[in-house]
């Protein structure tokens, strides 16, 4: 159902509107889609609104649009009593407005931190002694200030991200549009930033436009509008939406783990939710314990399965016992700027092994090392100190460097850094004709690069600069996947991409995996680490600060806490369970996994 209001527009001078809005981007195309059509939306001064939608949908455009950084070509957009048809209203809407981008790169300038966050206030024209408390107001809230002094480039990607949200919010505007602000955050700092928006949205009445595919912030916002193929598909509150969750899903998104796995129960049991019936972790939790503690008579055939030693209970990782070693690492330390005062010790003493055939999951904070390790893997950094060796080949070593990449394709933090090429096409195959293949084993591959990377046939003659954030991360992908790397090394590959594409790009991983092939995968989502990884480094302040299986680093909440992560989700879930039932497995990283051991669990006996 698509949105509309009747409302006149002087009755909400104070805030958004927009009335049958459409935009298309000229790519001097045959056949032009509109990225938005006929989109009716409003949002009220002081409200927090969640926008949702598959990459491409046209959510980035309407964020443009709000911010006057577009203006639209049908249709009527208000934005604090102002139409944006000149300059001087433009100019307004900007000030009021303050927007964070997804790439924290297209919006630093400055050559320090706080002269960064200084800019935006600045020229607003505030007065010296407002600027300056503006500025360590903002540096103070995200976690930067002792690092006011420390050039931007020498940031790790989430710190960026944190200093991109501290310019905007030292110029204090009435909206804040979030444009996937949160997807570079480590948990902690995303649950700190969330508290703050909420905290600073309740002192000044802020207003809050949340562009984001993490389903947790959506259950914040008052309202939700749900962009599908460039129209609103779906508006409503939180519960409103999230009842609908197989349509949800069809659109490409997902919900909250608690939800999933209240409603794979309520599937299993033959008993449907109700409205609103598991919206939050504490009725979810009643939701499936109500369907649990009374069994059926009839026991099932999964719980047959049970009985004849068949479970539900995730596969186990082989420790294989006589694994080779494909990358070894002794000793690692590195310190960026090491002869200046602003040096930064990123590694200190590092040292592990990464096995063939093994799925490797990185974890820590923004600015705990994890990029920084990572470079040295394919010589982009040299040791010094320490020793890496790739296929035993020392990185060290100029000469080896051309030899270690083929058999190592990183895939960098921000991989659209990596097109270049004037097509999609052309940039997939950059990889393969630098390895001297045929052009038809060169075409094939892209090909196949791009259907397993979800990039459509029609994508493939377009420039990768005309396509949105989402759709650039998946052509970068497959550009690395064409070379068929013995090792694939990802540096957090799924930020920025709907849950379709998520799932889709991380089930190829694991099926890549499965076929022998090496991985090792930086993330901040720690279900993504624990459902999918066969160990877990988590790095702290450049050290090796926890390394073991996923259930061994998941063991203990103070452990996680403590290196800036949260709990994987499902297992929180489960943990809150085992205060009913203390039988019950806490070790389960995946929500369908966890509803099915929890039926399996209560049909064999289990009490509620």
């Amino acid at each position: 159902m698509e949105a509309r209001f009747e409302c006149e527009i002087d009755k909400i001078e104070t805030g958004v509107l927009l009335q049958d809005i459409s935009f298309t981007y000229d790519l001097g195309l045959p056949q032009e889609t509109k990225a938005l059509s006929n989109i009716n939306l409003e949002v009220r001064a002081g409200q927090h609104v969640a926008v949702l939608g598959h990459n491409g949908s046209g959510k980035s455009t309407l964020a443009h649009l709000i911010n006057a950084l577009l203006l639209p070509q049908e249709g009527n957009i208000v934005i604090f009593g102002r139409e944006p048809s000149d300059d001087e209203a433009i100019w307004e809407i900007r000030c009021r407005s303050g927007m964070v981008f997804q790439n924290p790169d297209n919006q630093i300038i400055g050559t320090t931190l706080e002269e960064d966050v200084a800019f935006g206030p600045e020229n607003l024209g505030l007065p010296q002694s407002e600027l300056r408390q503006r500025v360590d107001f903002a540096l103070e809230q995200v976690g930067l200030t002792e690092l006011a002094q420390r050039p931007p480039h020498t940031l790790s990607g989430g710190q960026k991200q944190k200093l991109a949200i501290a310019g905007i919010l030292a110029m204090e505007p009435s909206c804040l549009i979030l444009d996937e602000a949160t997807a570079m955050l480590d948990p902690a700092s995303r649950n700190d930033f969330m508290d703050l928006v909420l905290r600073l949205r309740a002192e000044r009445e802020l207003t809050v436009i949340n562009i984001t595919h993490n389903m947790e912030e959506v259950l914040l916002a008052d309202y939700i509008y749900v962009v599908h193929n460039g129209k609103i598909a779906l508006h409503g509150t939180a519960s409103d939406i999230f009842d609908q969750a197989e349509l949800i899903r069809s659109m490409g998104l997902d919900v909250p783990v608690h939800i999933e796995i209240a409603g794979e129960i309520a599937r299993l049991t033959g008993q449907p939710l109700q409205a609103a019936e598991a919206f939050s972790l504490v009725d979810a939790i009643q939701a499936v314990n109500c369907r649990l503690s009374d069994p059926p008579q009839a026991r099932s055939g999964l719980t047959k399965n049970r009985e004849a030693g068949q479970t539900f209970s995730p596969s186990t990782h082989d420790e294989f016992p006589e694994r080779k070693t494909l990358v070894r690492v002794r000793g690692l330390s590195y310190t960026y700027n090491p002869d200046l005062e602003q040096s930064v010790k990123a590694l200190s003493d590092l040292s592990l092994d990464i096995y063939e055939g093994e799925f490797l999951g990185i974890a820590g904070h923004s600015g705990s090392g994890k990029s920084t390790f990572i470079q040295h893997l394919n010589g982009l950094i040299r040791p010094e100190p320490g020793v890496v060796e790739v296929m035993g080949l020392d990185v060290s070593v100029k000469k080896n460097i051309r030899k270690v990449r083929e058999h190592l394709g990183l895939l960098f933090q921000y991989p659209e850094q990596q097109l270049f090429e004037e097509t999609v096409a052309a940039d997939i195959a950059f990889g393969p004709k630098q390895m001297g293949l045929s052009p038809a084993e060169i075409e094939l591959r892209v090909r196949e690069a791009a259907e397993l990377t979800g990039l459509e046939p029609a994508l493939l003659d377009r420039s990768p600069f005309d396509l949105s954030g989402g759709q650039m991360r998946r052509v970068a992908i497959a550009g690395i996947l064409a070379m068929k790397p013995d090792i694939l090394v990802l540096d957090e590959p799924t930020a920025g991409l709907d849950p379709a594409g998520r799932d889709e790009l991380l089930n190829y991983i694991q099926r890549l995996q499965e076929k022998g092939q090496t991985i090792v995968m930086i993330s901040h989502d720690m279900d993504q680490l624990a459902g999918l990884c066969d160990r877990i480094l988590v790095l702290k302040d450049g050290v090796k600060y926890l390394l073991g299986t996923p259930a061994e680093v998941f063991e203990t909440e103070e452990a996680i806490v403590s290196a800036g992560l949260a709990m994987p989700r499902t297992k929180i879930f489960l943990e809150q369970l085992s205060k009913i039932d203390p039988s019950i497995r806490t070790d389960i990283f995946t929500p369908k996994e966890a509803a099915r051991e929890l039926y399996c669990h209560y049909q064999a006996g289990g009490e509620a």
